[in-house]
């Protein structure tokens, strides 16, 4: 029985699949090349940027455009929007996954309800509410400040976190937690002796999509707030068309600068995200 299991295994492995591997080429090459003319574009000369083919390599690479930027304020882009980002994550975190566990072992018609009303978040749109919101603030005296930012980045990532929360916690057996239960944890030990680590994978989808949805926010930081203080990068970004005014490299430097930080967050959270995906927790 082994060998005709290794057989099997064998003759598995060895079976080739070229649509797939077409199709991941495909794949990668549309991701590449966007990112490849992005960094080429950012070592190019401004004299340079608008002639010439713009996927050929820059024949005088230089890195004029990101000494140009870091001497601009960007630091300072970079700090609030890394307080943002992980203020909101912080939120999303510790609101979303006692949430997600009430609504998985609670057995109650209400409970039911209310996690249903609560993920009507998901079809209600930042625009649609941006007045209202705009008004909120202003009233709680919130408004030009990076807490104008961070609260409704915040509540508008819960939705989609409860719901990547709750699936992954479904999967939890029943078993385990009667067994805890029979060793007399309670529903708090349970939920940071059990869920919490079982929940690994889901619990680092919610931080890479809370991240990204707090690092690219636009529409917020441009309503909620006016002065230079609490401004994020996006916003910084969309203003350095007019400081730079066509210099194209140096904005295409600060896209690049801007994209570490949150690619970093991903390889980091990445082994536990995949590992979500393949079973609870990789177990």
């Amino acid at each position: 029985m082994n060998s005709a299991h290794r057989r099997r295994r064998r003759h598995w492995t060895r079976r080739a699949n070229p649509v797939a591997g077409l199709g991941s080429l495909v794949w990668l090459v549309i991701v590449l090349i966007p990112v490849y003319a992005m960094l080429s574009a950012s070592l190019t000369r401004q004299e340079d940027a608008l002639t010439g083919n713009p996927l050929k390599p820059p024949s005088n690479p230089t890195l004029d455009n990101y000494n140009t930027v870091l001497e601009s304020d960007f630091a300072h882009l970079l700090t609030n929007t890394a307080i943002a980002a992980v203020s909101v994550v912080a939120l999303v975190l510790v609101l979303s996954i006692p949430l997600a566990y009430v609504a998985v072992r609670t057995r109650n018609r209400w409970s039911g309800t209310a996690f249903r009303v609560f993920l009507l978040g998901v079809a209600i749109p930042a625009q649609a509410v941006v007045v209202p919101l705009y008004l909120i603030i202003s009233e709680l005296g919130l408004y030009d400040s990076l807490l104008a930012v961070i609260l409704p980045t915040a509540a508008f990532a819960m939705p989609v976190s409860v719901l990547v929360l709750v699936g992954t916690l479904r999967d939890i057996s029943e078993e385990m937690y009667e067994a805890m239960a029979l060793d007399g944890a309670s529903p708090l030990r349970m939920l940071f002796q059990l869920t919490i680590p079982l929940a690994k994978g889901g619990i680092s989808t919610v931080v890479i999509y809370s991240a990204l949805q707090a690092w690219n926010n636009f529409l917020f930081p441009l309503i909620f707030t006016q002065s230079d203080g609490p401004r994020v990068l996006t916003l910084g970004i969309f203003n350095y068309v007019s400081q730079f005014g066509v210099n194209i490299p140096a904005l295409l430097a600060s896209v690049v600068l801007s994209g570490i930080p949150i690619f970093v967050v991903y390889l980091v959270a990445r082994r536990a995200l995949v590992s979500g995906l393949m079973g609870v927790g990789g177990k």
